[in-house]
């Protein structure tokens, strides 16, 4: 008989396949005929042979075994993975011991099919290192303390082998089990003392005011200064926070050193502000702050993330600021820079950019080597606390399971095992780099806010709320109990405390005044920057000519697309201005200067490698292999080029990329999106972050969003970028909206955007068809000679100015249509200006270009846009102040309508033809306007 076994039946025993191998056993003794050959023989083998092979919790057996010894060894293995998988649904959670929190799974013995006598005899398990052998009354009590007390292990899920023996070893070894020494113990009561004690002194002295306190969840505040402290302990430099509302105002105080004076002052309307937005600005409870923290491992930089009412939509923006730290400090390890994010359990479960953010944890463009996720779980979100309306599953966490993090979820009112909880956590995002969560499972002791009435919706919870003790006085009580501190100690704690908050003094300990940390941006020099500071964005022609040389040098063997290699050869020509600039050529140029010049580039969105409308090749792909180049890598030693294809999301992209530009000045950040009206899916960030960050956190941000935009017949998705939106939004110089129509325009725009020191968002409506439009081109001296123009004249020189009687302006591609109808019809008396940067609007530069019309009696603005979009409403008023008091001024455009274009294509013809039509006041017949099949087939 052989005694070789197969690899399929030696991976097969592990005490995971317990129940498999004990039901395969029975079979064996039961119905021998119905078990394969194979493994006939090594249960035969096992019973009788001196080599016997392993099985679970048996090892290699020297004795005669029975069957009955054999089920029940597999049923105490069984028994000790339902402890291992569902232990945490048995784990004493919730601080007000409420039925029905999680079900529970069944851990008796009877559930295995074991028995109480059982529980004297020895049974091995097998431990991560190595197989012990105990009674199983011990075993149980071992596994019960581990998985079922204030600590809820949730980790079984994690696939990759070596996280979960090490999550297995930390847990289930008490000598790798995180040790609370008294000198701990003493500090979580300081720590616990400062959150309580600042929500009761607001409670007292702001009646009513909101604050959203932290009562009921105050080991937050031990456990993030715990993990600060732990970041300096292992090299870290910097800490960026994101939470939304609850616990903020006790963060900024007790974790971050922020002064309570100025919190007072907040409560009481008497904040310093200046400058022109002094009466804007944003609720105390949004507000971030920054501080630096001497931590036994060197000082270490704490900012807490500025964050709007949307509960989670801070998540991508922490991290792109992080991911912008890790860059400029050349973090490659990823212990330098560590963010923690705070989250509500009903955000958590509820909002979708969770979901996108943890999607963008593991990926390339996004990564930063794990985020430690914390869930302020109060067990309720406003008045919804029912499982069955607040999500589908039985924690708030499911969704980290994406991405397989670990879960720890915590009884708040024990503070030791959330301290513990925060160690493991942060040696596991340190020793992997990947997501980690606390499940932070507490209470909220008051309402939604503080004027709110929870028992009209929550009577049992807030009756129980009521009864329960605050942490601080259990915890005070227990220490006292162990001789760790005495009452007197833990009252003058608070006096201390409470006659600390009355000085305004900083309470928490450890700030330093701002230290001169290597690689933190000071942004003085960009704010008293202005829109209209002159910028040389030129670039000679020779420099252009080296440039396009380096980037047309390929790896050895490196195979081209047919189509890809005529783009590049047709581009070498363009540098020697043998040929027109297309856009393509223009956009490449402008970052390849850029990066000369020393700056970085950041591009990402959804496929923007080659460009939705296959005008960029930014990465080229060799056509024999996978192998993929970037040229404009090639321009500088240093990574100074970065260019991403996104996952499938706006939302937490663009984000990611506010969050990014806001911490990194000297980067030209841009998001693309593959259509312009994709940014509808993340007008959270647009209105939140992107347009008003300035005026209500005082934040500077240079991002660049370019978007797809022009009517080309393709439907009422894929026309409009939502211009209206825009233009809405704009105020107080706080943006940038422009639609460039030529090639040089958009080198120009992008350099100047990084060159000036002039730090707000630009958005660029940017065209699809006109990248390969015949006319929509530039020659290489208007790259090397010019620069941004934000009004372009007329330049048809037979166009006499003194002859014009109608200006049309206009902005975008529906110039070109105007323009080609206006020279098909040999119109000679009709001015056709463009109007290239919407906001902050050119008003000087439109009213200088307007003078040199003196006989025009008529104006009329030109929009493909339906007249209740585009730009009409937002900006008839200031074009009307550059005309003359006697000039007719009108509109022309598409019907008011409630989509943005219509379906059908025949439809989009006749309606452009009418538009650019009634902008010329054409009656007799004419031609189409050009849509050569050619154009079309490049829109995608």
């Amino acid at each position: 008989m052989s005694t070789s076994k197969s690899p399929t039946q030696e991976t097969a025993f592990f005490s995971g396949n317990a129940d498999y191998l004990e039901s395969l056993y029975d079979q064996y003794h039961s119905e021998p005929e119905k078990v394969t050959q194979e493994w006939n023989e090594t249960f035969s083998d096992f019973e009788t042979t001196e080599h016997k092979p392993f099985l679970p919790g048996v090892g290699y057996a020297h004795e005669y075994v029975d069957h009955d010894s054999i089920r029940r060894q597999a049923a105490v293995q069984r028994l000790v993975r339902k402890y291992q998988v569902y232990g945490h649904l048995n784990a004493n959670l919730d601080p007000l011991g409420l039925e029905d929190v999680a079900p529970s799974t069944d851990l008796s013995l009877e559930s295995v099919g074991l028995v109480e006598s059982d529980l004297n005899e020895i049974f091995k398990i097998d431990a991560v290192e190595d197989t012990k052998s105990m009674e199983l009354r011990k075993i149980l009590e071992f596994y019960d303390k581990t998985y079922c007390g204030s600590i809820g292990y949730e980790f079984m899920h994690v696939s990759e082998q070596d996280r979960l023996k090490w999550l297995l070893s930390r847990v289930e070894n008490e000598n790798l089990h995180p040790v609370v020494t008294d000198d701990d113990r003493k500090r979580i009561l300081r720590a616990l003392t400062m959150a309580e004690c600042m929500e009761t002194y607001l409670h007292m002295k702001y009646v009513g005011q909101k604050r959203f306190s932290l009562e009921g969840g105050e080991s937050l505040i031990p456990m993030l200064t715990e993990l600060v402290e732990l970041s300096g302990k292992t090299g870290g430099k910097e800490v960026v926070i994101g939470m939304a509302h609850r616990g903020r105002l006790n963060v900024l105080v007790n974790v971050l050193g922020k002064s309570p004076a100025e919190v007072f002052g907040e409560f009481e309307g008497n904040v310093a502000v200046s400058g022109v937005w002094k009466d804007q600005g944003d609720v105390k409870y949004h507000m971030g702050f920054s501080a630096d923290i001497n931590t036994s491992g060197g000082i270490v930089h704490v900012a807490l993330g500025f964050n709007p009412s949307h509960l989670a939509i801070i998540n991508p923006v922490v991290v792109g600021s992080v991911r912008a730290r890790q860059h400029r400090r050349e973090d490659n390890s990823w212990k330098e820079v560590t963010p923690i994010v705070v989250h509500g359990d009903a955000a958590f479960a509820g909002q979708g950019v969770v979901m996108e953010t943890f999607n963008m944890s593991h990926t390339r463009g996004f990564g930063v080597g794990g985020t430690i996720h914390i869930i302020i779980n109060n067990q309720i979100g406003f008045t919804t606390s029912n499982k069955a309306d607040a999500r589908s599953t039985i924690h708030c966490t499911e969704v980290a399971k994406m991405v397989q993090s670990p879960i720890f979820h915590v009884n708040g009112d024990d503070p030791e095992a959330v301290l513990k909880v925060a160690r493991l956590a942060h040696a596991y995002r340190t020793e992997f780099h990947t997501d980690v969560v606390i499940d932070m499972v507490c209470y909220r002791r008051y309402g939604h806010n503080e004027a709110d009435e929870p028992m009209m919706t929550q009577p049992v919870m807030y009756s129980r709320i009521k009864q329960v003790v605050p942490i601080r006085r259990m915890y005070a009580q227990d220490l006292a109990q162990k001789g760790v501190i005495s009452d007197t100690e833990a009252q003058k704690m608070v006096l201390d405390y409470r006659d600390e908050l009355d000085r305004g003094e900083v309470v928490a300990g450890q700030i330093i005044d701002p230290a001169k940390m290597e690689k933190i941006v000071d942004w003085n020099r960009y704010l008293s920057a202005q829109w209209t500071d002159p910028v040389d964005t030129s670039v000679s022609r020779e420099r252009i000519k080296k440039l396009q040389k380096q980037l047309t040098e390929l790896p050895e063997n490196f195979t081209l697309h047919n189509r890809v290699e005529k783009i590049v050869s047709d581009r070498t020509s363009m540098s020697l201005g043998e040929k027109a600039i297309d856009w393509g050529f223009a956009e490449t140029m402008a970052y390849a200067s850029l990066i000369d010049d020393g700056f970085q580039v950041r591009l990402t969105g959804q496929d923007v490698g080659r460009g939705t409308f296959s005008h960029r090749h930014a990465l080229l792909h060799d056509q024999n292999s996978r192998g993929v180049y970037c040229p404009l890598k090639s321009i500088r030693t240093e990574d100074n080029y970065e260019v991403y294809n996104s996952l499938l999301s706006e939302e937490a992209v663009l984000a990611f990329e506010y969050g990014y530009s806001t911490t990194d000045p000297e980067t030209l950040v841009i998001w693309e999106a593959q259509f312009g009206d994709f940014s509808n899916g993340a007008q959270i960030v647009i209105d939140q972050f992107i347009s008003s960050g300035f005026v209500k956190w005082g934040r500077l941000c240079g991002l660049v969003m370019l978007l797809p935009h022009g009517y080309e017949g393709q439907g009422p998705e894929h026309s409009s970028a939502r211009l209206e939106r825009f233009l809405q939004l704009c105020a107080g110089d706080n943006i940038q909206v422009c639609i460039p129509t030529t090639p040089a325009q958009m080198f120009h725009l992008l350099r100047r955007q990084i060159l000036r020191k002039y730090r707000h968002p630009l958005i660029v409506l940017s065209p699809k068809s006109l990248l390969r439009h015949k006319l929509a081109i530039s020659e290489i001296s208007d790259l090397s000679d010019s620069g941004f123009i934000t009004v372009i004249d007329e330049t048809n020189r037979s166009i006499r100015r003194d002859e014009v009687v109608r200006i049309i302006l206009c902005t975008g591609k529906v110039y070109y249509d105007l323009y080609h109808m206006r020279e098909h019809l040999n119109i000679r008396n009709i001015a056709i200006i463009r109007i290239e940067q919407l906001y902050p609007f050119p008003v000087n530069v439109l009213n200088f270009v307007l003078r040199n019309y003196p006989k025009a009696q008529e104006v009329v603005w030109c929009q493909e846009e339906p007249r209740n979009q585009g730009a009409w409403y937002q900006i008839w008023h200031l074009i009307r102040e550059c005309l003359r008091k006697n000039q007719k001024f009108t509109c022309v455009s598409r019907d008011e309508a409630p989509a943005p274009a219509v379906g059908n294509y025949r439809v989009h013809l006749v309606q452009q033809q009418r538009l650019v039509t009634d902008a010329l006041s054409v009656t007799r017949k004419v031609v189409s306007i050009p849509d050569s099949k050619r154009q079309r087939s490049n829109v995608n």
